[in-house]
């Protein structure tokens, strides 16, 4: 139970806690507003992080003041009651330890996930769109917010790429582990004889990091190409050019976004997206030894892949860094990945 204690260092932040608010008081706090706006996100992390604490140690005193009473009345029912407390207690503890492995300076962020199909035709581009399902799954599960940003359809079913933005706390923390190639072996339903196939497709996740950082992007520095936008989405699409593509001429990222109602609108959110590749970018030149989201792109082929979802000859979901396995796949593919996702945060850097 020391895991309560000096580990997460609660005295420290508890003070730097009242710091803050002393802060607040002075009038001089709101001259600047991004960086006020900073420190009160700071404070209210500091703020979750005691109040977990504080309340997994009222759950230790219950427990101890439950296992004082089965000692001295023992009964099914008492003991049943202590064992319900130690697994709560046990998930508390599970939590803040994931708490502090999403410390990074981006990890509260959050996030735009981008899924490309690999070599395969309509099979790695159903493939994407099944994943594309599982993340917003998993997203809504957590309470996270989705929204659309670009979708490019497959000729004849699934989709070669989508990129989306997730809102919420730690949304780029949590969702920044899934970065790599996703391999499916099935039974294909686009074959009439049913053989299996297997196919991938990659995951790319960026933080969206325009609120907390100055990216200057100079207009000499973009080209603007405006089209139609495609697909399902109301009146407004196909009638004008209001999708929108920038091309950043230095770097060579391309990016676009064809989801909104305007032209303006898509602009502005393919910028967030450019500002975003381009901090990643700006973060490997800075720090070699750090692996930046464009470090880890491998070939979206056999060898490369993060994690294997098997649906036949047998079912099975397996994560290649970890070990990690479970047999309900469909349940994974329904978006149940919060047991993936913490079981790699709490065991990186120990393979």
């Amino acid at each position: 139970m020391k895991r309560l204690g000096g580990d997460f260092d609660v005295e420290t932040k508890r003070l730097r806690i009242s710091e803050i608010e002393n802060q607040e008081a002075q009038e001089s706090f709101w001259l600047d507003q991004k960086a006020a706006q900073n420190i009160l996100k700071e404070k209210a992390l500091l703020q979750s992080t005691v109040g977990k604490v504080d309340k997994a140690r009222q759950k230790l005193d219950d427990t101890q003041a439950l296992i004082e009473l089965v000692e001295l009345e023992p009964s099914q029912e008492n003991v049943k009651e202590v064992a319900t407390e130690v697994q709560t207690l046990e998930k508390q503890i599970r939590d803040m330890e994931l708490a502090q492995m999403l410390s990074g300076s981006n990890d509260f962020a959050d996030a735009f996930v981008s899924i490309n199909a690999g070599a395969g035709g309509t099979e790695a581009q159903d493939w994407a769109q099944m994943l594309m399902r599982m993340y917003v799954r998993y997203s809504e599960d957590q309470g996270f917010k989705v929204s659309l940003i670009d979708q490019l359809q497959g000729e004849e079913a699934g989709i070669k790429s989508v990129t989306f933005l997730v809102q919420g706390p730690y949304a780029f923390g949590l969702l920044g582990a899934e970065n790599g190639v996703h391999r499916l072996v099935r039974i294909s339903p686009f074959d009439s004889n049913k053989r299996r196939h297997t196919s991938f497709a990659s995951v790319f996740v960026y933080p969206d990091i325009e609120k907390d950082i100055e990216i200057e992007v100079l207009d000499k520095d973009l080209r603007v190409d405006t089209f139609r936008a495609g697909g399902a989405g109301g009146q407004h699409v196909n009638k004008t050019d209001s999708a929108v593509r920038l091309t950043h001429i230095p770097s060579g990222i391309v990016v676009s976004s064809q989801n909104e109602r305007s032209q303006h609108q898509n602009r502005a959110m393919a910028m967030k997206i450019l500002k975003a590749r381009l901090y990643e970018k700006e973060v490997e030149k800075r720090n070699q030894e750090k692996k930046a989201v464009e470090d880890s792109k491998m070939d979206i082929a056999w060898g490369s892949q993060i994690r294997s979802y098997v649906l036949a000859p047998y079912r099975l979901c397996k994560d290649h860094r970890t070990e990690f396995e479970v047999g309900d796949v469909l349940s994974v593919l329904e978006g149940k990945l919060q047991p993936f996702i913490e079981y790699y945060l709490l065991n990186k850097g120990t393979k």
